[in-house]
């Protein structure tokens, strides 16, 4: 049975997340059914990813088999055309090995968090960042965001309902760089924690008020207690990037 990697892009606005549940249309659920409408059968897609409700990705990677030996381009199309209109889809498709598994498989996964630092409403950019009126010093963010990096316990910047079994992580990389009223915070590492990124932003914002400094943000990853983090950057600013297998 043939298994095909797929690379999919979506707007995670109108969804429940990635992973498919009662409560609401889900990214997975709206691709299951696009596969199921192409190749006349019921699969289940894995994702390197479960993606929260609102968040979005460039490059969500996600494999299923199929009974049938299909071209690449085909597999593409014609899930494309049953998505049709949902903001989802398959960027490309390609075959993979009967071992790939878009989850297991991955060594890095990179995100990108979106803030846009101005005092005027989003228009254009509204679920797609999370506007912040206050001014940031991003240089500071970024002084203080070094203090992440490298293998450490993430308690503090970890859901109450995530579900790892450790909460240790090897965090690669945490920038901030600043393009006009627009400030670009990249974070990879081979796994997260939930709400990792997102919990990291949020405190990483103190930083950039003035309200913290670059040793409180490293005394609340020293606590080790979710009460010691920040606020919790909301989901539209957040995108899954790519992943590196």
């Amino acid at each position: 049975m043939p298994r095909y990697k797929l690379t999919v892009e979506y707007d995670g606005t109108p969804y429940v997340g990635w992973q498919a549940q009662d409560n609401g249309v889900s990214v997975q659920g709206v691709l299951t059914a696009a596969v199921a409408a192409f190749a006349g059968e019921r699969v289940v897609i894995g994702a390197a990813g479960r993606t929260d409700a609102g968040v979005h990705a460039l490059g969500q990677v996600a494999h299923v088999d199929l009974a049938k030996d299909w071209d690449t381009e085909t597999v593409r199309d014609a899930i494309n055309f049953h998505l049709r209109p949902q903001p989802v889809a398959v960027i490309a498709a390609e075959r993979a090995t009967p071992d790939f598994d878009a989850r297991f498989s991955a060594v890095k996964r990179h995100y990108l968090y979106r803030i846009v630092n101005r005092r005027a409403d989003l228009t254009l950019e509204q679920n797609r960042a999370w506007r912040v009126p206050r001014p940031l010093d991003a240089e500071a963010m970024h002084a203080a965001a070094r203090r992440l990096i490298g293998r450490h316990d993430f308690t503090t910047f970890r859901s109450t309902e995530c579900q790892a079994k450790s909460p240790v992580k090897t965090l690669d990389r945490l920038d901030v760089a600043r393009d006009g009223d627009e400030i670009r915070i990249t974070a990879a590492a081979r796994s997260f924690l939930q709400h990792q990124v997102r919990s990291m932003v949020g405190s990483l914002i103190h930083v950039g008020e003035g309200k913290w400094r670059a040793d409180d943000l490293a005394a609340a990853l020293a606590a080790r207690d979710r009460a010691a983090c920040g606020q919790v950057a909301p989901p539209h600013g957040l995108y899954l990037v790519r992943v590196d297998y």
